[in-house]
């Protein structure tokens, strides 16, 4: 009875606050957890509504619910999208740093007064002690947190205090949690959980598939080639679009030359200043700039309606990152072309990229550090002289081994039963061997996606954990003919079945193309596996 209770309620809310006439079911499966005071992960596509699975329940339940948002822009955009409708029940106040005290003094009491329900923050925010205790006294009722793919070490846009946020939300109280993220694979889902500390959460992941974008890849054998196409696809479309460069020196010289060429273009990266980068967002927002030359900083935020294309220059590190960035494209439902053009060069790029392990002595040394004293983040970057960025991945492998414990007053400690700072460092040195791995075996599958002969959307999607039954139709192996429906029903195991590897453990089965299947392995990523070999050997067996 309180479902239906629910359902009603949530579809009325709807109808009255944002004058929708009908919802997803997987935004419902969703909105009704939040209701039961359930914790919530919610994976779907840009566009599917995200921002509804809170808003809708937070006008329903009594007390203020506050939003965790990475990027200001992105706020402001969520902020003016609720105050534009004039209802109390929606009214959205900010703390950030573009606010005075005053303002953020005056957004505290709106919220605490009852005169605003949403109260947006940045991570980086929240991990001030005072804020919190000022966050606590509020008793918030919800807490939704967006681009919830930051928080895991998968995910591409690390930052700090994003994987601390798990202590955070305990140090106001643990209200209920939604986390909301347009990509997510398996092990960035399970990561998120286990970062989150989320209770047995209501996951939906659904809708991955984007029909109005077309999906096409090229091997390209030479630079001259890939050029070449590239020039082809902006003059067959000179509406604005993006192109995805590896590194920050690509991108100064394709902007370059595409200026030379006759193209206007821009080009942003992370080693710009803020405001620079800044400018060139809201230039870009405002029709300002047509082709946008850059590498994976420029990322979120960018809610652009009319984006007609994306093209990558070179092969991505995951189909994390490139579905996070081709879903830019065509998010007014129109159609909209992805392009990626490629090269075998590109995996050792990305080899390159994805970096060494950490240092042993900086792992032992920081254990010592944490038996030694609890002390704040900003102590140990003192004690120890390793960056913001640094500290924070090895104090996450430190307390994925149980080396690390967040204590009262943000500080930082070990466990009671912590191992020695040398087994610690030889634990979480193992857990960074294991992640490079699994990070190689996500190359590895975008390198497959691009060589595929099937369906494309067939190939992304079950990186996802998402299986269509029938080719897509917006891809060029689908166009060709090329593509035929995954699996011809002679499969020994069920799609998302538990498998046991007798060398690679756990591993749960993603999909089937012809005589292939992938499986994705807890201790060593993604393998793709000959069916007929699986059969002969039984290399595999039901877990």
């Amino acid at each position: 009875m309180k479902t239906t209770d629910h359902t009603s309620e949530i579809r009325r809310a709807a109808r009255e606050l944002f004058d929708w006439r009908s919802l997803r079911p997987n935004q419902l499966a969703a909105m009704r957890a939040v209701m039961k005071r359930r914790d919530a992960l919610v994976v779907l596509p840009t566009g599917a509504g995200k921002s509804a699975i809170y808003q809708i329940p937070a006008s329903l339940i009594p007390g203020p619910t506050v939003v965790i948002s990475p990027l200001l822009a992105l706020q402001q955009d969520q902020i003016a999208s609720l105050n534009e409708r004039d209802r109390p029940e929606l009214r959205a106040v900010r703390i950030s740093s573009d606010e005075t005290p005053a303002q953020q003094a005056e957004a505290l009491e709106e919220v605490r007064s009852g005169r605003a329900e949403f109260l947006f923050i940045t991570p980086e925010q929240l991990s001030n002690p005072d804020r919190q205790a000022e966050i606590r006294d509020l008793s918030p009722a919800l807490m939704a947190i967006d681009e919830a793919h930051c928080i895991s070490a998968w995910g591409h846009d690390f930052r700090p205090d994003y994987l601390a946020l798990g202590h955070l939300i305990k140090a106001i109280g643990r209200p209920p949690v939604v986390a909301l993220t347009a990509t997510a694979s398996p092990p960035v889902r399970e990561d998120i959980i286990c970062r989150l500390g989320l209770d047995d959460p209501e996951v939906v992941v659904s809708g991955l598939d984007r029909p109005n974008l077309f999906l096409e890849v090229a091997h390209c054998p030479t630079e001259d080639y890939r050029w070449r196409r590239l020039v082809a696809l902006l003059r067959e479309d000179n509406r604005p679009g993006i192109i995805y460069v590896p590194t920050r020196r690509s991108c100064e010289e394709l902007t370059e030359r595409l200026d030379g060429a006759g193209f206007a273009a821009r080009y942003y990266h992370g080693g710009m200043p803020r405001g620079a980068r800044h400018e060139l967002h809201e230039a870009f927002l405002a029709d300002q700039v047509p082709i946008m030359v850059a590498t994976s900083a420029f990322g979120m935020g960018i809610d652009k309606p009319g984006i007609a294309w994306v093209a990558h220059m070179a092969l991505p590190d995951s189909p994390d990152s490139y579905f996070q960035e081709i879903g830019r494209a065509g998010r007014d439902g129109n159609p909209a072309r992805v392009l990626l053009l490629w090269q075998a060069e590109d995996v050792g790029l990305q080899r390159f990229f994805t970096g060494g392990l950490p240092d042993f002595g900086q792992l032992r040394d920081l254990a010592a550090l944490l038996r030694h004293e609890p002390a704040t983040r900003k102590q140990l970057r003192e004690r120890s002289g390793l960056s913001a960025r640094r500290l924070g991945q090895l104090l996450a492998l430190l307390e994925q081994v149980g080396a690390a414990q967040m204590r009262s007053r943000q500080r930082i400690g070990s466990p009671r039963y912590a191992p020695e700072p040398i087994e610690a460092a030889q634990a979480a040195l193992a857990e960074a061997e294991r992640r490079q791995a699994v990070q190689r075996s996500r190359t590895d599958m975008m390198r497959a996606f691009a060589e595929t002969q099937g369906c494309r959307s067939q190939s992304l999607l079950a990186y996802f954990g998402e299986q269509m039954t029938g080719t897509c139709g917006h891809c060029d192996n689908c166009h060709a003919g090329l593509a035929v429906p995954a699996g011809d029903g002679d499969e020994p195991f069920p799609v998302h079945s538990q498998v046991q590897h007798a060398e690679w453990g756990a591993g749960l089965v993603l999909n089937y193309e012809e005589d292939r299947m992938t499986v994705l392995f807890d201790e060593v990523g993604y393998k793709t596996l000959s069916v007929p070999v699986v059969n002969e050997q039984g290399l595999l067996s039901l877990n």
